[in-house]
């Protein structure tokens, strides 16, 4: 899709706070955060809707997703983390994922010090 903003993402053709990343999936920093650490988890290859994504790799994708939820648990000291799967905006199948605003630690709007910190809780 050359004109969806994630596949431009996915390319490098447009900038972004990196989370995660391996040959499928992609997480990185929303840029209209709820929360410190609300982050966007996608799949590389373009998929209109999180459901059109073929079995295997929905399992697959739905294990980065946990793996990253609790990522965010352990960066932002909280045991809640929401997710919603919507795909009204960007018509790219995606899942954000974010501390309970209420709980979380630190600054929403530091992108890039939430992106390091997420990273650092990965490894």
């Amino acid at each position: 899709m050359e004109d969806c903003v994630f596949c431009k993402i996915v390319k490098g053709d447009l900038p972004s706070y990196k989370v995660y990343e391996d040959g499928e999936y992609l997480s990185f920093i929303d840029i209209r955060p709820l929360s410190p650490g609300h982050i966007l988890v996608i799949p590389k290859k373009h998929y209109r809707f999180v459901w059109d994504v073929p079995d295997e790799a929905f399992k697959n994708y739905m294990s980065v997703v946990k793996k990253l939820a609790q990522a965010l648990q352990n960066t932002f000291g909280t045991n809640m983390v929401s997710s919603k799967i919507v795909g009204e905006e960007v018509h790219h199948a995606h899942v954000w994922i974010f501390p309970n605003p209420d709980e979380a630690t630190g600054d929403k709007n530091d992108f890039e010090g939430n992106a390091q910190k997420i990273r650092s809780a990965l490894t």
